[in-house]
């Protein structure tokens, strides 16, 4: 097994010409929770759409758990749980029904049982047969959590996870991250735009500006340095407010 989760080299990503990531490298150990922090537009979700191979990029490589994630996309996508900022389910069935059908797609094994116990680790057993148009953007993003981490892959990707819900929602998604890294030792990508959740979640982080990597450290490092939320969201706003040559 590689030693790292997840490595990108000089990836790079244009569309016509518009340059949306740009060289950029990244080294992610396995049992981080990483924050990648960037503008609407920095690159961030390109970056993501790469990692779990649903985009190729126009330059560079990237491994998930060792794994090409071009020459080799099926054995990454393997060791990849993905959770995007909608979350897309089907409406008329029930949560359960929602788990069953996804789960027999990626063929994972005891499939009851892993639903049962996956419903059981993230606290919404009372979800299983409600159907899902009947649920809210907090309830959503938990069964999205539960289908992503069925087959229980080493890394979990989530794109804007705390858009749209309320500060309990943030709460609990926030709990969740937090378990699924201690409990089952997933190492959690995380893109976002909110600092406080940064802060209280992640043990390390990135910044991106106009598609080009500007900052990355351990959240300890840039505590002690910069000390609170406050000064940290500082440091945001000033690197996404430089130029990037």
């Amino acid at each position: 097994m590689s030693e790292l989760a997840i490595q990108t080299k000089d990836i790079s990503m244009s569309y016509g010409d518009h340059v949306a990531l740009d060289q950029l490298t990244l080294n992610i150990e396995y049992g981080e929770v990483f924050g990648f922090l960037g503008h609407n537009g920095a690159g961030k979700t390109t970056t993501v759409n790469i990692l779990t191979t649903l985009l190729k990029p126009t330059h560079g490589k990237a491994w998930v758990c060792g794994f090409d994630v071009v020459s080799d996309s099926l054995n990454a996508r393997r060791q990849i749980g993905y959770v995007p900022e909608n979350v897309h389910l089907y409406e008329a069935m029930t949560a359960q029904e929602n788990l069953r059908f996804l789960g027999q797609l990626s063929g994972v094994e005891d499939l009851q049982k892993t639903i049962d116990e996956t419903l059981e680790l993230l606290d919404c057993k009372d979800l299983a047969n409600r159907r899902v148009g009947t649920f809210s953007k907090g309830q959503r993003q938990r069964i999205g959590l539960a289908q992503a981490i069925l087959h229980r892959p080493k890394v979990l990707f989530l794109d804007e996870p705390a858009s749209g819900l309320d500060p309990m929602g943030m709460k609990m998604l926030r709990d969740l991250i937090v378990k699924l890294n201690a409990e089952l030792k997933m190492t959690i990508f995380m893109n976002t735009h909110l600092i406080g959740e940064v802060a209280k979640t992640c043990t390390s982080i990135g910044v991106l500006n106009q598609g080009k990597l500007v900052h990355k450290d351990t959240l300890k490092n840039v505590m002690d340095r910069f000390g609170d939320d406050e000064t940290l969201e500082r440091l945001y706003l000033s690197l996404n407010t430089q130029k990037v040559a």
